[in-house]
């Protein structure tokens, strides 16, 4: 069964918009055209991210054998993954190391009925067409629809793999239907804080400061909030403090009081629920790619460690 990209697109999650090549190509965006804009006027750099494939996936339940689908990377961040789940369980990997920036790809399913995910690489951006499914399929129900913003740690950067971020890990037991606003080098910016042209969440989860933490002024940061909260009114909010980084002598300290300032700002909200990122991943290089970006390790432990932390929050 080839399905048309309006087909495709009911099985698409992750996209608050779609927009098709001159050469039949389907492209998904989490970003409305003002923010992009704005990307593009204030920082390159964000601009070239803002469109990457990040937390984007193809959800089904088929008793189908095989699936396949052409596939254009017109921009590549860092060489992550296309990954396949079966029931929640990764069981295909691949690099865009070894593949061409354009292609095909085909995988093998198991027999019986199945759900599966194809999660799409977080830091590149890559567009689909001719997606094939070799038997009935139909789409996966999905729980409260979330807004996700954050920094390169939410868009996906640092395992290397799209279906090992903490946000794939956490949402595979989570089951959101995420909208994934996360860009590389990314901080508390208001401006960035726009009408999504109509998608109203019923959550928002912020994972923002670590790039911003040894700012002498805590302005930025509550006049986010204070807009977060006019476009969003009493929207449940869950504000993710920065984790551990260990890549600065000093930096720990410094962190650490902005964390507490941060954290003194999101109790001015009763709708702000806080979590603190020091207690999600364990404070050592073995969990980092970098002493900055978890690794698969620390994505693992910290997707798990977070959905423990909703789940008692009641989040």
């Amino acid at each position: 069964m080839l399905l048309t990209n309006s087909q495709l697109q009911k099985i698409y999650h992750g996209a608050l918009h779609f927009r098709e090549t001159p050469d039949g190509y389907l492209q998904a965006f989490q970003h409305t055209d003002a923010q992009m804009n704005y990307f593009k006027e204030v920082a390159e750099f964000w601009f070239e991210r803002c469109d990457a494939s990040t937390a984007k996936t193809i959800e089904f339940q088929t008793t189908a054998t095989t699936f396949s689908f052409d596939y254009k990377i017109i921009w590549i961040g860092s060489p992550d993954s296309f990954e396949v789940a079966i029931d929640g369980l990764i069981t295909d990997i691949t690099y865009i190391k070894d593949i061409k920036e354009e292609g095909s790809l085909s995988f093998t399913l198991p027999e019986g009925l199945k759900q599966v995910t194809l999660y799409l690489p977080a830091d590149s951006t890559v567009l689909l067409r001719h997606f094939e499914i070799d038997g009935d399929y139909t789409g996966v129900p999905k729980n409260a629809k979330v807004l996700w913003l954050g920094d390169s740690i939410t868009q996906g950067f640092g395992p290397l793999r799209s279906g090992q971020t903490y946000v794939s890990i956490a949402n595979r037991l989570l089951n959101y239907d995420i909208i994934n606003q996360g860009i590389g080098g990314y901080i508390y910016d208001k401006n960035i804080l726009m009408d999504l042209n109509g998608y109203k969440p019923d959550k928002i989860i912020v994972a923002l400061g670590t790039n911003q933490y040894g700012t002498e002024t805590m302005t930025d940061i509550e006049e986010y909030y204070i807009r977060l909260r006019e476009l969003y009114g009493d929207t449940p909010v869950l504000c993710i403090t920065p984790l551990w980084r260990g890549d600065s002598e000093d930096g720990e300290p410094t962190l650490i009081r902005f964390c507490e300032n941060l954290k003194d700002i999101c109790r001015q909200y009763s709708n702000i629920t806080i979590v603190d990122g020091f207690t999600l991943v364990p404070h050592l290089s073995e969990y980092f790619l970098d002493n900055l970006h978890p690794n698969c390790l620390g994505c693992e432990v910290y997707g798990r460690n977070l959905v423990r932390a909703i789940e008692k929050t009641g989040f």
